[in-house]
Order: structure tokens, then sequence, then C-alpha cells
């Protein structure tokens, strides 16, 4: 029917919802663009554990993008926080930093520090610069 009103050749094709977002455009959570619809040309897969390492929020509104999929930018973040993080000491390890030695119970990677529980109950957090001998 609709090639005979439009006396042309139609070809019908299914559209995925980011390719719909893609297409609709709009502003992210940021207040920028949408990434999908400003330069990215490829959607990598994005899993909720990229959420996890770059220290997120688990709420699915909060990580989700106006496509209702997660926020295709946790994909193309991870690998920077991936290679940021190997300068980190670990979770748990001791360390010695200006104000005594303690654990480091938590990292902040954007921030460049970590937060230290120094052996006397008092969390600290400290730049990653400020921590001298680290100690296994």
């Amino acid at each position: 029917m609709l090639v005979k009103e439009l006396d042309t050749r139609v070809e019908m094709r299914q559209v995925g919802i980011r390719h719909q977002a893609k297409m609709c455009g709009g502003i992210g959570r940021c207040g920028r663009i949408t990434c999908c619809s400003s330069h990215l040309d490829k959607f990598d897969p994005v899993s909720i554990r990229m959420a996890k390492e770059q220290n997120l929020s688990l709420n699915p509104t909060k990580i989700s993008g106006q496509c209702g999929r997660l926020m295709c930018c946790l994909a193309y973040e991870y690998d920077t926080y991936m290679t940021l993080k190997k300068e980190f000491p670990k979770i748990g390890k001791k360390v010695t930093t200006p104000d005594g030695s303690g654990k480091v119970i938590r990292h902040n990677i954007a921030g460049n520090c970590v937060t230290v529980r120094l052996e006397r109950g008092v969390e600290l957090d400290i730049n990653l610069a400020e921590i001298s001998d680290k100690q296994e």
C-alpha cells in the first residue's frame, strides 16, 4: 500500500533504542548535547561493572541515558579510570602518610586521593603524592 502511495521502493528497517536516541538528540545529565547525537558513531557495549569501577551510584535512574540503557560515556571513561587506578595502592593495603600509618579504604580517582583509616581510627582523605612509604 505504501509502495503504491509513494510510487517508489520502500524498505523498512528496525532501529535500535540507542540509534533512536541518536536521531532524536537532546541534552544529557551533564548539561551537554548527548554523546550519541554529537560524536559517537559506534555504540560499544556498556556494563554495570564500568559504573562500579568508577565509583558511581548503582541507581539505574542515575546511570541511564535518555534511551533507558546505561550511559554510553561509561564505556569511554572506563579505560581512563582503569589506567589511573593502577597508580593507586590497593584497598586494604597498609601505607604511611604524613599523619601516620593506616589502611587504604577508598579511592577517589578523579580527585587523585585515597581515604586512609589511620591506626588510631581516624579516616583522612590524602593526596596520592603525600603517601610516601608504601608498605606491604
